[in-house]
């Protein structure tokens, strides 16, 4: 490891879609990211996979993510939504062809060849489960699959560590159904850290001022051994931010950056241990390569030649322009050139594996230990936001082998490579501001309250129903309420929701999804307790449970039991 390592972090994330809603919000979102996104990724991935050859891709996916890729329900729609998209094509290159625009139509026959063989692919030799394809690359090596938050609820921003840890449990359990084995490593939604100490509620919450664990402390607990942070929690600075770019709603927090910044200079090019006591590791965020692929208009994927994101033809919505330039308007993107932009991946990916030589030789004349390179990014950005990233990402492991780059998954990197030093980290994420102002501000202050109240009365119906007498699991009907109103607060405290607000993105979606899983979860709450002191449900009351256990079919091994565990959480005065 003289030279130093390099590994691709790659977090791949949606909220639970299935059964709310499908265009323009809803199951459609998971339909384009598989179709673009997952399926070329588990190509890209499968393509170089030999036994024993590390691709040093460490790459998350989480919880609530998998759960929806497993399930039958997105299988059958993933298969409509592909027939649906080849025939729209088919639509198009008819349209074309009548009016005499060649290159339109030439396009619209590619897309058809693009749909037409997802689906041969979906349906084939390695099966409709994608979950299983990434889990079959993990056990040849190839890979190493990491977790995050089970429904990538935002942990420094819940209001106890009951609810962290609510996260975590089902996250690892999760992690474990579905890869046969418990992860090691994982992606901090929003890449959100607190350390140990006082914590106060976001404004008008209600939540008491508590001490709370720092989140090392609660990761070691579920037997998690590294995670990731921003570079400027480490190495001080100015936040990067990441969605600024793509979305104008958030220009002013990138502006007005107020974000945390380190307690030392730190470099990012080496692993670190977090406080003295937790045996958790972090990894930093290489800034040098994050902004050549996050940057829409500095970066690869401002390139002219590339498939504009923006820009679709309706009814099919299929896209048939180039970017052109960055600040181009709309109807001034010119015709795609497929060659071209093919042809502009691979000089790309020399371009990145010659920065990532560059940055190696630097940092490792600046620090004593062999310097390791994380290149953290949204799955999603490659295929889906950047149509041509999976042929750059592909390109970039080729180039990587042939320079004999060292390329390994985070957690090989911390066998061989454990680390000497311990940092003190402050409050923060990779959020534009650098701090939680994506998630908790004017427009998403409403949301807390909701989150907060349904964890505090979710963790006292759980100690209430432990303490109840009897065998657990002696009250069938208990035990499904407990789980399904679990599953409704997990599904509330999503993070995705306040970032939806606050960019704009789907504001009324996700403020529905807030209010509709504030009051499922109120509604069977109220019945568990009943069932608790002793009661007995309607009709009416069973079949709801039963709809909202049909349409929130998620987590079927979720625990209860354990939010009515013993907390650390001690008050230290009230707001």
């Amino acid at each position: 490891m003289s030279r130093g390592t390099f590994t691709f972090v790659l977090h791949s994330h949606l909220p639970w879609v299935l059964h709310h809603g499908r265009w323009p919000h809803g199951v459609d979102w998971l339909n384009e990211a598989a179709a673009e996104t997952y399926l070329p990724l588990a190509r890209v991935l499968h393509e170089r996979a030999r036994e024993g050859r590390a691709l040093g891709v460490t790459l998350g996916l989480t919880p609530v993510l998998c759960e929806q890729l497993a399930h039958p329900g997105f299988q059958r729609e993933f298969v409509t939504y592909l027939d649906q998209k080849t025939a729209a094509a088919a639509e198009d290159r008819a349209w074309f062809t009548r009016s005499g625009e060649a290159a339109l139509a030439e396009l619209a026959a590619r897309w058809e060849r693009f749909y037409r063989s997802s689906l041969e692919d979906f349906m084939g030799a390695q099966g409709p489960n994608l979950v299983q394809r990434f889990r079959r690359l993990e056990e040849k090596g190839a890979i190493e699959i990491i977790t995050c938050g089970a429904t990538h609820g935002y942990l420094p921003l819940l209001s106890s560590d009951v609810a962290a840890a609510g996260q975590l449990r089902t996250a690892v359990t999760a992690h474990r159904r579905h890869f046969g084995r418990a992860p090691r490593g994982i992606w901090l939604p929003e890449c959100a850290y607190r350390p140990a100490g006082p914590w106060r509620a976001p404004q008008g919450s209600g939540a008491p001022e508590i001490a709370r664990r720092g989140i090392e402390s609660l990761l070691a607990e579920h037997g998690l051994a590294y995670f990731f942070v921003d570079s400027h929690l480490l190495s001080g600075g100015s936040p990067l931010g990441v969605y600024a770019d793509r979305f104008a709603a958030l220009h002013h927090l990138a502006r007005d950056a107020r974000g945390a910044t380190a307690l030392a200079a730190h470099p990012p090019y080496r692993p670190y241990r977090v406080g003295r006591e937790a045996g958790v590791a972090c990894f930093g965020r290489d800034p040098v390569t994050a902004m050549q692929v996050w940057s829409g208009e500095h970066g690869y994927p401002g390139d002219g030649a590339y498939l504009d994101f923006h820009k679709k033809r309706f009814p099919g919505g299929h896209r048939y322009w180039s970017v052109t330039h960055p600040r181009a308007d709309l109807a001034h993107k010119q015709v795609y050139r497929p060659a071209e932009a093919e042809a502009r991946a691979p000089a790309h990916a020399a371009h990145f594996v010659s920065l990532l030589e560059r940055t190696l030789g630097e940092a490792a004349r600046s620090q004593r230990v062999p310097p390791v390179i994380c290149a953290m990014f949204d799955t999603e950005l490659f295929g889906h936001w950047w149509f041509e990233g999976p042929r750059f990402l592909g390109a970039v492991l080729d180039r990587c082998a042939e320079a004999g780059i060292d390329a390994h998954a985070a957690g090989a990197i911390l066998e061989r490579q454990p680390p000497d030093e311990a940092v003190a980290l402050p409050e923060g994420s990779w959020g534009d501001g650098g701090g939680h102002q994506v998630w908790d501000n004017e427009a998403t202050r409403w949301t807390w309250p909701l989150v907060h109240a349904a964890e505090a009365r979710y963790a006292k119906a759980a100690r209430d129903a432990a303490g109840r007498a009897g065998a657990p699991g002696s009250d069938p009907l208990l035990e499904r309420l407990l789980a399904q109103a679990g599953r409704e607060l997990l599904l509330l405290e999503s993070s995705d929701w306040q970032f939806l607000i606050t960019t704009f993105a789907a504001r009324d979606y996700a403020e529905l999804r807030v209010t509709e899983h504030a009051e499922d979860f109120a509604r069977i709450a109220a019945l568990a307790e009943r069932r608790i002191e002793g009661g007995s449900l309607s009709e009416a009351d069973e079949q709801f449970l039963a709809e909202c256990e049909r349409r929130d079919a998620l987590f079927p091994d979720f625990d209860w039991r354990g939010y009515a565990g013993r907390t650390r959480d001690a008050a230290v005065g009230a707001r």
